[in-house]
């Protein structure tokens, strides 16, 4: 039963609702419920034929788990316009239908096996990076289309930003995406996925799309040509290309240490052995980031194995901490990491850049309910992976620009551009703090007192542009 999760009626029916808006099936039509687990969405076909006295039109469900395909024969009741099959959708025959309709399997690459993983990337556009299963469903069902048919399937919101489903959005961008519905967070109970219910029409896009918001609120927007993120759009937050952008300023924005061990590598400092002690640097975890924190102390320490320009120590030069890493319950525990199939046994699971990290930085929580920015101005912590840290090249400018990051201006942007993690909080990421834009009007200002220094000191021979915030100025390299 993998990735399956059972669609409520009152979904289904809003899903069938919209497949047969303005377009009601004929007898001769089929219908495809990819991945139709116990038959949900054939038979909120069947009772939305029998509501309004139509034939049913030829309904094929296709599961490739028997004992969920024996549960829908079982609820379609022996209906001759159904046909369930036994079989798999990503990789059976391709067919044509006029309307397809579904709920397919959230199945992150971890949960597949080597061979499907192998076999997946060969077969579709969609198999890119850390997919999920979802993501070659829509892909299958989109090429299962007939000429202006139209699909209907609920998946998580992700589709619409993260940058593994940027092959999918390309493709969509090429049909016409009629409506996007993001429907309550709460439809599969437990589940935090952000339902989105989709609708497409295998025909040329039209020019817009109708984005329906939880809170009931709708609007038309034109999405992106190619595979960018639809976010920005969704939300009217339109990245402008003529300002400067936060990583133009930065020397790196990047997320934190990544051990694959918190439990063996961080402890409390006043713990530690004596021995340990010169392996061990500060550490801070996003949930210490907060008001009631605002210095950055922290009691923890991180043991690291790695020298302070960034290698890896070699095992013999490990003394205490090797000793402490080479007891049988540790050591067991370390090799259980994935990254040990590619790294000594003793490594982190991502190497740290210490020559970068151990300077001025600005620090914020990987997920939070509103962003918020603080500078380490020791710059001897060493963040954790739940904390993202940010340096930029000028070390002077760092209290300038956590100020600007703080702003309301910086917390909009971010709301609009940042993906959704559960009960609403924002999920910040590199990818997206790179290209936070700094503000226009700002730069202008800065240019104009750049001019006025300009007349009294000899240009450097790199010459740079100047960011000002306040009382404060950056710069940043062309």
């Amino acid at each position: 039963m993998k990735g399956f999760v059972p669609t409520p009626q009152r979904t289904v029916d809003l899903m069938v609702a919209e497949l047969f808006r303005d377009k009601p099936p004929r007898p001769e039509d089929r219908v495809l419920d990819p991945g139709c687990g116990t038959g949900a969405f054939v038979s909120g076909v069947l009772r939305w034929c029998r509501a309004r006295g139509v034939r049913p039109p030829k309904l094929v469900g296709v599961e490739s788990n028997p004992h969920l395909a024996a549960q829908a024969r079982a609820a379609c009741g022996g209906q001759a316009s159904v046909e369930i099959r036994d079989g798999d959708f990503l990789t059976d025959p391709l067919q044509e239908y006029r309307f397809v309709i579904g709920n397919p399997p959230y199945v992150p690459i971890t949960g597949l096996s080597e061979r499907e993983k192998t076999l997946y990337r060969k077969l579709f556009k969609t198999s890119r990076g850390r997919f999920d299963l979802y993501l070659l469903f829509f892909e299958q069902a989109l090429r299962s289309l007939k000429p202006h048919g139209r699909l209907v399937l609920i998946t998580p919101e992700k589709f619409l930003y993260v940058e593994t489903a940027s092959p999918l959005r390309a493709m969509l961008a090429q049909k016409d995406v009629q409506e996007i519905r993001l429907i309550d967070e709460q439809t599969f109970g437990d589940l935090v996925t952000y339902p989105t219910v989709t609708t497409v029409t295998n025909s040329p896009g039209r020019g817009s799309t109708l984005i329906v918001f939880r809170d009931g609120r709708g609007v038309r927007v034109s999405l992106p040509p190619q595979g960018d993120s639809w976010l920005p759009v969704i939300h009217g937050s339109k990245q402008r290309t003529d300002v400067p952008v936060l990583a133009d300023i930065c020397v790196r924005i990047s997320c934190g240490v990544a051990t694959g061990a918190d439990s063996i590598f961080v402890h409390k400092h006043s713990a530690l052995e004596d021995g340990l002690r010169g392996f061990a640097f500060p550490t801070i975890a996003g949930r210490q980031l907060g008001a009631e924190n605002p210095n950055l102390r922290t009691r923890q320490a991180m043991l690291i194995p790695y020298a302070r320009d960034g290698r890896l120590f070699e095992e013999a030069e490990l003394d205490a901490l090797g000793k402490y890493l080479r007891q049988p319950s540790i050591r067991t525990k370390l090799m259980l990491r994935t990254c040990v199939r590619r790294k000594p046994w003793y490594a982190f699971h991502e190497n740290p850049p210490l020559p970068d990290i151990l300077r001025p930085k600005i620090l914020c929580k990987d997920i939070a309910a509103e962003p918020q920015f603080w500078v380490d101005r020791s710059g001897k912590l060493v963040p954790r992976h739940s904390v993202y840290y940010i340096i930029p090249k000028r070390a002077e400018n760092i209290d300038a620009l956590c100020s600007y990051l703080n702003s309301a201006r910086v917390r909009e942007w971010l709301e609009g551009n940042c993906q959704r993690a559960a009960n609403g909080f924002l999920r910040l990421q590199s990818s997206v703090l790179k290209r936070l834009p700094l503000s226009i009007e700002l730069v202008e200002r800065a240019e104009q007192r750049s001019e006025r220094d300009r007349a009294h000191h000899r240009p450097s021979p790199n010459r740079r542009k100047s960011f000002a915030s306040g009382t404060y100025a950056f710069e940043f390299a062309r």
